[in-house]
């Protein structure tokens, strides 16, 4: 089964790692650069072009796939699984820079936050503000490993 915790290090070891630079970079910059969605497995040709390569071809396919599918940032939170224990709320760096109470686990009050917890379930509430949404595109995962129901997924 895939790891569905995708990481630069997982594709590196399924790429040709040539260094051929026909992409435009080194095999581990195309792997890092491939987990962020800027670029597209087509543009790595020997993959493409060479047979014996057939299986990690798939594989990496396999492995994308998933994230190809997710929002733009990979972030889902399943609100039945949520418990509403805001922890989401503490844990996430934007929201304590944005609100610092929220670090001591005071409740979010502005529209400057990722999280808050309404009626009991905790809700994004502004997706753009993640480190995870373009420009920015971190590698955070501080919400997802907060959340002890595991309601939140990063792809």
């Amino acid at each position: 089964m895939v790891d569905k915790k995708l990481n630069p290090m997982q594709l590196y070891k399924l790429l040709p790692q040539t260094n051929c630079k026909q992409c435009g970079m080194t095999c581990m910059a195309f792997a890092t650069r491939l987990a962020l969605r800027e670029v597209e497995l087509k543009d790595c040709p020997p993959l493409h072009e060479n047979p014996q390569y057939a299986t990690q071809l798939a594989t990496i396919n396999e492995l994308i796939t998933p994230l190809l599918a997710a929002e733009e940032t990979g972030v889902k939170l399943d609100d039945t699984m949520c418990t509403g224990c805001g922890n989401c709320v503490v844990v996430c760096p934007v929201d304590a820079s944005a609100e610092p109470d929220t670090a001591s686990g005071k409740a979010a009050r502005s529209t400057d936050t990722v999280f808050r917890v309404e009626n009991g379930t905790a809700k994004i509430i502004n997706l753009e503000k993640c480190r995870r949404f373009p420009p920015d595109r971190m590698n955070c995962r501080v919400c997802e490993q907060g959340c002890y129901v595991k309601a939140i997924e990063i792809w």
